[in-house]
């Protein structure tokens, strides 16, 4: 049987001083706690200290008021703020204004009429996900998703409304989004 070296488990001149944050509420220590949001940094005093911080500390922007810019609802100052889904337009006078500018992505994109409900227009939105899908304007009224880019063009087997743009190995193709309907063209 081999010796065991006996240094390597003694502390030794070169051994890392571990370096401890100290709350700025308590003046206990910090570390790294876990749940199911994600880690973060928590006070080791918890519960009765309370102090938690994002383990990461993202870039946010200071809040930027538009000089000319006018409310529609209010006639309060619009600024551009940062959000949990990013950058966006809003008005100062928050929380009792809840105005916020929406950013169309495609403005050469054409307006395509609900086929469900035929009074509103669908629109682009964004999931708290990050996924793209299209949805009625007149929510809740009409409840009408689809989740690839619709085309303004009635489906030639069934007569449905729209068809969708789907990108699959084979290439660009349009296809009904009634299940029912099987019609599919590619590009």
């Amino acid at each position: 049987m081999s010796k065991i070296d006996q240094q390597l488990f003694s502390a030794h001149e070169h051994a890392l001083e571990k370096e401890f944050e100290l709350c700025p509420k308590c003046g206990c220590e910090l570390s790294v706690k876990h749940s199911k949001h994600g880690s973060f940094v928590g006070c080791n005093n918890y519960p009765t200290c309370d102090y938690t911080r994002p383990l990461v500390q993202h870039e946010s922007i200071e809040t930027q008021v538009i000089e000319g810019s006018a409310c529609p609802e209010c006639g309060g100052e619009l600024a551009v703020k940062s959000g949990r889904f990013g950058i966006f337009i809003g008005c100062t006078n928050y929380p009792q204004c809840h105005h916020i500018e929406k950013h169309d992505h495609n403005d050469e994109q054409e307006s395509i009429t609900c086929p469900h409900c035929k009074a509103g227009m669908l629109e682009s939105r964004t999931s708290r996900y990050g996924k793209t899908f299209y949805a009625c304007n007149h929510y809740p009224k009409c409840k009408y998703i689809v989740n690839y880019q619709p085309v303004n063009e009635p489906c030639p087997d069934c007569g449905f409304g729209i068809l969708v743009l789907r990108k699959g190995a084979a290439g660009q193709r349009l296809e009904c989004p009634q299940k029912a309907c099987k019609f599919k063209r590619p590009i």
